[in-house]
């Protein structure tokens, strides 16, 4: 029998492609992982932005086989960035020409007079790639926020493809043809929210072989065998998507726990009694070290209703203690501060911790991990998933993941 550890969208993925028998094991009282859905006082909320955005036509069509079609909103991704009190377009690095005239000229400047030319680190390679005034006025500065960590910690691929790289060529080309593209340029979003998804994976999925409110206390790799609140069971294949260190020490497994680390995100949901001044944007990305939050995103102009929705995304490092009232009392003075509202009234509100929430991609935490991950494999023990693998990836690479796993493990 395989174990699945975790009922998110990679633990289900992987029990609906798997011609194994399996048991799926969730320490929480409903499925979906982090893919989980609000549904209060008439607004639709995430735990974050889950906006999908499919690359492989097939596992999509997989994905929402169990979805009504009509139901599923096809939209075409449009980003800003609230750069101090203007929005320009995202992404910033393509978009210098519509800075104020002397800030467009220090960003050129430096994009063809630029000493930095190592990249060891994530921080560097900004700063090589495209000097010194593109990475300070934004690329820095937001990303310390959303990561909650000093750059130079990070590897220079950190983000892999989620990073929007320009050339020098493409730069200039886009002062005139003005072509906004970065990563994933379209998503798709059930109106019920991303847990549709979930939904439509759970209809493949064997109900009498989910165990919820189930966790793992420990696991005996000689043994095949995982101790969990409520039994000992023994396994011929073990698929965890928990996070990686904590999978380690589960299999009481030595690793130097310092070079794990990621940060958590404090999100905010909240609605409103009426529209706000952006009806444009899906999410805009805040750079400003003064504001508390590094993105906000509005679920109304997705859903094209007249009540404004937001998710408001705060980034901490992972020991921080996070004092919730606290901070929802700065985010709704800074919401203020940057005009996204005005004299709306607030009619809900909602919030969640995650924790991980984003990985710290270093050389060591990669190493690391593919190392140990040879060694669990000899006990046939594999973990996958975004945090299963430590890495930065979607929601369908981790349903991919767990595809590509399912026709290599055999019982």
């Amino acid at each position: 029998m395989d174990i699945i550890i975790g009922a998110g969208a990679t633990g289900l993925a992987y029990a609906s492609f798997t011609s194994n028998d399996y048991l799926i094991i969730e320490s929480d009282s409903k499925i979906g992982g982090y893919c989980k859905t609000i549904k209060q006082d008439g607004f639709i909320w995430d735990y974050s932005g889950h906006f999908f955005h499919f690359r492989h036509p097939e596992l999509e069509k997989y994905i929402c086989q169990y979805i009504d079609p009509q139901t599923i909103l096809k939209c075409h991704k449009h980003t800003q960035i609230l750069y101090k009190g203007k929005y320009i377009d995202f992404p910033f690095q393509k978009n210098i020409h519509q800075l104020e005239k002397e800030e467009f000229i220090d960003c050129l400047y430096d994009l063809f007079n630029n000493p930095y030319s190592e990249s060891h680190n994530f921080c560097e390679m900004l700063y090589s790639k495209f000097g010194k005034s593109i990475a300070e006025k934004f690329l820095i500065p937001y990303n310390e926020k959303l990561y909650a960590c000093n750059l130079n910690s990070l590897d220079p691929n950190a983000m892999g493809r989620f990073f929007p790289y320009a050339n020098k060529e493409e730069i200039i080309s886009n002062f005139k043809n003005n072509n906004t593209q970065s990563y994933n340029e379209s998503f798709t979003y059930p109106r019920g929210g991303a847990i549709e998804y979930i939904h439509s994976l759970y209809h493949r999925i064997d109900k009498t072989k989910i165990s919820l409110n189930e966790e793992v206390i420990s696991i005996n790799l000689k043994e095949h065998a995982l101790t969990t609140n409520k039994r000992t069971i023994k396994y011929d294949n073990l698929i965890s998507t928990m996070p990686f260190p904590f999978l380690l020490d589960k299999c009481e497994i030595n690793y130097d726990s310092s070079i794990y680390t990621w940060n958590q995100v404090l999100v905010f949901n909240l609605g409103f009694d009426s529209k706000g001044n952006d009806k444009v944007n899906n999410w805009v990305y805040i750079p400003n070290k003064d504001i508390s939050f590094y993105r906000v995103g509005y679920y109304d102009n997705i859903f094209n209703t007249d009540q404004m929705s937001l998710y408001i995304e705060l980034g901490f490092y992972k020991d921080c203690i996070i004092n919730v009232e606290e901070w929802y009392n700065r985010v709704m003075e800074d919401l203020k501060k940057c005009g996204i509202i005005t004299n709306q009234k607030m009619i809900s509100k909602h919030h969640v911790i995650m924790n991980p929430a984003y990985v710290h991609i270093t050389e060591k935490s990669q190493n690391d991990v593919k190392e140990k991950k040879n060694l669990l494999k000899d006990f046939n023990v594999y973990s996958i998933g975004r945090y299963g693998s430590w890495t930065y990836c979607s929601i369908e690479d981790g349903m991919v993941e767990a595809q590509t796993l399912s026709k290599n493990v055999i019982q």
